[in-house]
């Protein structure tokens, strides 16, 4: 992910609150096994508003794409939680690089989040795309770059 429109678009979503739609939540819940539903709800409701966006460009550019992988494509920022970092933190911790242990924390959040849904017995697949691995890496990473 870069380029900083992206990330101008991603300062903008993060500063509401407001979860995602009903219907949204619903639709991302239907992907998510029991735990990882458990950890869905942990994430911010930005974050979570960004997950459905972007998980659905995903699924426009994946149209066969397996529930393991949309899980994945939801799941994919989950160890940003890790950190404890709230907005502004996060984005000090994108522009400074990881100076402190939070900010490293916030960095490292793919292997995180992979290593967190691994205990949580989730998907290989869903594990590999949220590491940052995997045969349907390139269109998350294209879903989650507009």
């Amino acid at each position: 992910m870069s380029g900083v429109g992206h990330l101008v678009r991603r300062f903008r979503g993060s500063l509401s609150s407001v979860p995602p739609p009903a219907a949204d939540d619903t639709w991302a819940r239907s992907f998510l096994q029991p735990a990882e539903v458990d950890q869905w709800v942990v994430m911010s409701a930005a974050d979570r508003r960004h997950a459905v966006e972007v998980a659905r460009r995903f699924v426009l550019r994946r149209p066969d794409a397996s529930r393991a992988e949309v899980a994945g494509a939801l799941l994919h920022d989950v160890g940003k939680v890790v950190s404890g970092l709230g907005t502004f933190s996060r984005v000090v911790a994108t522009v400074v690089g990881p100076r402190t242990k939070r900010f490293r924390l916030y960095h490292d959040h793919e292997r995180l989040g992979a290593e967190l849904l691994e205990r949580e017995g989730s998907d290989p697949v869903t594990v590999a795309l949220v590491r940052g691995e995997g045969p349907a890496l390139a269109d998350l990473l294209l879903a989650d770059d507009i």
